[in-house]
């Protein structure tokens, strides 16, 4: 029969808040440096000829994830000061991140097209047609448009339409808005995300973005040419 003392007892209380207080102290230094290196990325661009982007991104992912699932843990242990750095370099690195999204599908032809805007609950899949810019608007599961859109899939930027949009709200690049709704009933079944697949998630995996930008493709199979320069850019 093994009898534990009351000094063991303690001691044994003692290296379990060691390893704990370890864990959250290496994932809150993990969160920390990847964000920093995100920002010292943004600023050393270059600079450096022996890096691999393509390395990087892996590198950086990965230790994001990694504490991003250890995070939901040990979160509620860290004190007010430490939850404000996390949150001040999180903004830093949104801001960032949006700067380079924005900027995602606006190299293609025709160049003379504004970039459209991206509806903040959904995203734009986007295809070009001999020199016109089709461009269809989807919501995220649990969000609607805010006008009717059965019958109306895409909106085009061309010669045409003198390179601006064709748009149901005046002026400027908006082509939707996404509402929230418990009903997706303003727009046509493909022009919403899956249950649990919003734009940013589908984004994240090549089939699912490839599989989107097809099924638009094959929506404009009446429009005769070549479809390239296939994207999608989320709000």
């Amino acid at each position: 029969m093994v009898v534990t003392t009351q000094t063991e007892g303690r001691n044994n209380i003692d290296n379990m808040t060691q390893t704990t207080t370890r864990r959250v102290l290496l994932c809150f230094c993990s969160l920390t440096a990847v964000l920093s290196y995100a920002v010292a990325q943004e600023e050393d661009v270059g600079n450096n000829s022996c890096s691999s982007t393509s390395l990087m991104f892996k590198q950086f992912s990965t230790l994001l994830m990694e504490a991003a699932r250890c995070a939901e843990n040990i979160t509620s242990q860290w004190n007010d000061s430490q939850t404000a750095v996390v949150i001040n370099s999180l903004q830093t690195l949104t801001v960032l991140l949006q700067k380079h999204k924005k900027a995602a599908c606006q190299e293609f032809e025709p160049k003379q097209c504004p970039a459209a805007v991206a509806q903040s609950k959904g995203g734009l899949v986007c295809v070009t047609v001999n020199k016109r810019r089709y461009c269809k608007p989807r919501c995220n599961e649990g969000y609607d448009f805010a006008f009717l859109r059965n019958s109306r899939l895409y909106e085009e930027c061309s010669a045409d339409t003198r390179f601006k949009w064709t748009t149901q709200y005046i002026g400027g690049n908006k082509l939707a808005v996404c509402n929230k709704s418990s009903r997706p009933i303003a727009g046509a079944k493909t022009a919403y995300f899956p249950k649990n697949q919003d734009c940013l998630t589908t984004k994240s995996y090549n089939d699912l973005e490839a599989k989107v930008i097809d099924e638009f493709i094959s929506e404009l199979k009446d429009i005769e040419g070549t479809k390239e320069y296939g994207c999608l850019v989320c709000g």
